[in-house]
């Protein structure tokens, strides 16, 4: 690869301190003037997390519409969930501050992983800065969300950095433990990482087939071992294989390349045209494993055959092996050298350190396009503090008696997470028929007393006719049954 920069260590300490800096920066200004989740997602994870720590158990009950039994053959985020109540349990912290301030120390530590795999390759500075600046969407989600893709970035990282470094067995049995935990957090995560380095593990092939083997094994038995509680599931995910899908324009590659800005992707390109003239097996590893990638991207875009889940996430994991690749193009530039002869002083000092100004233009204007870009982005707000202050109101003051809620749709979710009681509907990916019946019910202002008791609706959230005999405003703009008040 790239040869080192030379930087002193202390500048590369400050440079590297103010990049994971800009990197909780970024991610933390989604949440700067909003303390709440900001994506449907998080208040999913809320909703499930809350569940596991109040029953004491991986299995429960669904905490949105009490229909089903959720568990680790139904729910395949359970080790996400799990990791942050052992973590809410030890450490004490409130939800609400796990989810406003841990997507951004988590970033942080994403960024120092891509440093750390890439510093002793000569461009870690680098790699790091354009890693700093990946987007967050609506659509494919990113690292200024507390959602599991955002962590197995982290660990994407990390495998990568053992599989390139060592090859004894306790490397084996770190990435096979590391690839189980991402497995029991997010099986889209593993997948791609699995799919990214079946080319380095190829090459290695010719020379090192031990440590290909090694990897094989230590990214396989994962896998088998999950067979026996995710058979089913797997088999479900198989025949969604081939079934022609639908995706959203929002999650498309042109659209996220844009997202991400033209600059980086031309200096990504860049890169790999270097660490393909260079050679060698990491060299290549990093560029065919981005070319794996996108080829199973590019074919579920084009042919519509696939995972939906595998595309959307997959994007995030693309914009990643872009950013260490850019990193590569960008260190390039500072060796950048004008050959000249001239006795002018002026003329060779400026020949020799032309590659560090255009070094210096190049990563000042990646920061100016993409500093602003990134905190203009637009996210969602569920609920406000009105909001917050009754539902909590209603987790704390109304028994079992009151299980199920009727509210705004769109914080519905929201309200499940923080009051555990059920919802007539809620608003996650599109609206839906009983979505539609919720607002006609709340514009009308409840009056339609039979519907309630027909769908065994205990609480009402919103703006009811106060005159209504059979409902009791017991707070403002929570309404409970009569009926089940009397009880």
């Amino acid at each position: 690869m790239i040869n080192n920069l030379g930087r002193s260590s202390k500048l590369s300490t400050i440079i590297l301190i103010s990049i994971l800096g800009l990197a909780f920066y970024i991610t933390y200004s989604f949440r700067q003037d909003y303390s709440y989740p900001i994506h449907g997602d998080e208040w999913v994870h809320w909703a499930y997390s809350e569940a596991i720590l109040q029953t004491e158990s991986i299995t429960f009950g669904d905490p949105f519409f009490g229909e089903a039994t959720l568990g680790p053959t139904t729910n395949m985020e359970t080790g996400f969930h799990l990791f942050w109540v052992m973590f809410r349990l030890i450490t004490d912290i409130s939800w609400l501050d796990i989810f406003r301030c841990l997507p951004s120390v988590i970033f942080m530590i994403t960024v120092l992983m891509v440093y750390v795999l890439t510093a002793k390759e000569g461009f870690g500075l680098e790699a790091a800065l354009f890693t700093c600046l990946m987007p967050t969407t609506v659509g494919i989600l990113g690292p200024a969300l507390l959602v599991p893709v955002a962590i197995g970035m982290l660990f994407a990282a990390l495998i990568f950095y053992f599989v390139f470094n060592f090859n004894s067995w306790l490397s084996y049995l770190i990435i096979c433990i590391v690839t189980f935990f991402i497995l029991s957090m997010h099986p889209p995560s593993a997948i791609i990482i699995c799919t990214m380095l079946i080319p380095y593990t190829v090459i290695n092939m010719r020379g090192n087939f031990k440590h290909s083997l090694g990897i094989v094994l230590s990214l396989l038995m994962p896998f088998v071992a999950s067979l026996a509680w995710a058979f089913d599931r797997l088999a479900y995910e198989i025949k969604t294989f081939f079934t022609f899908q639908h995706y959203e324009e929002n999650v498309s590659i042109p659209s996220i390349i844009e997202t991400y800005g033209y600059l980086p992707i031309v200096i990504s390109i860049l890169g790999i045209v270097l660490l393909l003239l260079k050679g060698g097996k990491k060299n290549y590893g990093l560029v065919f494993g981005l070319l794996t990638l996108t080829i199973l991207l590019v074919a579920f875009a084009r042919l519509h055959f696939g995972i939906p889940i595998l595309y959307q996430r997959g994007l995030l994991y693309l914009i990643l092996m872009l950013a260490i690749l850019a990193g590569v193009g960008l260190a390039s530039v500072r060796t950048v050298r004008f050959p000249i002869k001239s006795t002018n002083r002026f003329m060779l000092i400026s020949a020799k350190n032309v590659g560090s100004v255009l070094f210096l233009v190049i990563a000042c204007v990646v920061l100016v396009l993409g500093i602003p870009s990134r905190l203009q982005t637009y996210h969602h707000q569920f609920i406000n503090e009105e909001d917050y202050q009754a539902f909590v109101w209603i987790r704390d003051n109304l028994n079992e008696q009151y299980q199920k809620a009727l509210l705004d749709p769109w914080k519905a979710t929201a309200f499940t997470a923080i009051t555990q009681k059920n919802i007539f509907t809620r608003i996650h990916d599109s609206v839906k028929d009983s979505d539609e019946k919720a607002y006609e019910i709340l514009e009308d202002g409840c009056i339609d007393i039979s519907f309630l008791r027909e769908n065994a609706i205990s609480i009402i959230y919103g703006q009811c006719d106060s005159d209504n005999p059979e409902l009791i405003e017991i707070r403002n703009n929570i309404y409970v049954l009569r009926e089940v008040d009397d009880e």
